[in-house]
C-alpha cells in the first residue's frame, strides 16, 4: 500500500496539501492525515475521494511517534510521499515571547520534523518524495522573529543536505518556502493588520496554489520552491547581498 503522510493536516496549508494529493496524485492508495485535532482531521477526510486514515498524533510526543511507527509496520505501508507541514511561529521581541513558545517552535519545527522524517525513511523506497514546509523566513535572519526564522533556516539546511544524501536512493527532499498566507498561522503568530509594516505590504501566497505547484516541483525533483515571483526574487537577493542589508530590508 502506497501512502502519503501529511503532518499538520487539520487546517491551512496542510489541508490544501491533502486536497492537492487527492486531486493530482494517482500513485497514492491512501492519505494519512496527522495532527492533534481529530475533529478537524475528520472534516478534511470527509472532503477527499482518496481513502484516508485519520491519525490523531502530537508529533512532539514520543509515545505518539511510537504508535505511528507501529501503525506503519502493521499496515505494511510504503510511504510514497511525506509532507512535513506541522509547525508554528510567534512574532515579537525574543525576550517578550514566552520561554515555552520559543522552545516550542524549536521542538515542533526542528526536532519533531527531524524525528518524523527519521522514523519514516525506513518505509520509503525509490522515487519517494519528502516535502518540508519551510518559509521565506529561511532566506535571512528576521528581527522580531528570531527563533522562527532560525527554525526555518534549519529546515532549509536539513532538507538540502538530506536531498544530497538520498540521491543514491532516488528519494527527493524539497523545501517549500511560502510567504504570508491567510491561514491560522498569522493570528496564532500574533500577526494582525498593523502589527508589522512588512507583513502588511508583502504579497499573500495562495495556499491552494502553493500546495498544487509544490507537488509538481517535488515530482520534478526540485530542491527549493517559492511560488510567488516576488519571493523567488527575494531568495536571489538574499544570496547576493550582505545579510545585514537583507535584514534591514525585511525588518518587521
Amino acid at each position: 500500500m502506497k501512502i502519503a503522510v501529511i503532518t499538520g493536516a487539520s487546517s491551512g496549508l496542510g489541508r490544501e496539501y491533502a486536497w492537492a494529493v487527492d486531486n493530482f496524485r494517482d500513485d497514492i492508495d491512501e492519505i494519512w492525515l496527522l495532527a492533534r485535532r481529530e475533529d478537524k482531521l475528520k472534516e478534511v477526510a470527509a472532503t477527499l475521494k482518496t481513502k484516508c486514515r485519520v491519525v490523531k498524533c502530537d508529533i512532539t510526543d514520543d509515545s505518539c511517534i511510537k504508535e505511528y511507527v507501529e501503525l506503519l509496520q502493521s499496515e505494511n505501508a510504503e510511504i510514497k510521499l511525506l509532507i512535513n507541514n506541522a509547525g508554528f511561529g510567534k512574532m515579537g521581541m525574543f525576550y517578550d515571547i514566552s520561554t515555552e513558545d520559543n522552545a516550542g517552535m524549536i521542538r515542533l519545527n526542528c526536532e519533531a520534523l527531524t524525528v518524523i522524517t527519521s522514523v519514516s525513511l525506513p518505509f520509503m523506497k525509490e522515487q519517494g518524495e519528502i516535502i518540508n514546509t519551510c518559509s521565506i523566513a529561511s532566506f535571512a535572519p528576521n528581527s522580531r522573529m528570531a527563533v522562527y526564522s532560525s527554525t526555518k533556516a534549519f529546515v532549509m539546511s536539513f532538507s538540502r543536505a538530506l536531498r544530497s544524501e538520498l540521491k543514491s536512493r532516488k528519494i527527493n527532499a524539497l523545501s517549500v518556502c511560502p510567504g504570508p498566507m491567510e491561514t491560522e498561522f498569522l493570528p496564532l503568530a500574533n500577526i494582525g493588520k498593523g502589527d508589522s509594516k512588512t507583513f502588511d505590504t508583502l504579497p499573500r501566497d495562495n495556499p491552494k496554489r502553493v500546495a498544487k505547484n509544490s507537488l509538481k516541483a517535488s515530482k520534478k525533483k526540485k530542491a527549493v520552491y517559492a511560488d510567488h515571483i516576488f519571493y523567488k526574487f527575494y531568495r536571489l537577493v538574499a544570496k547576493i547581498l550582505p545579510t545585514r542589508l537583507v535584514m534591514k530590508m525585511a525588518a518587521t
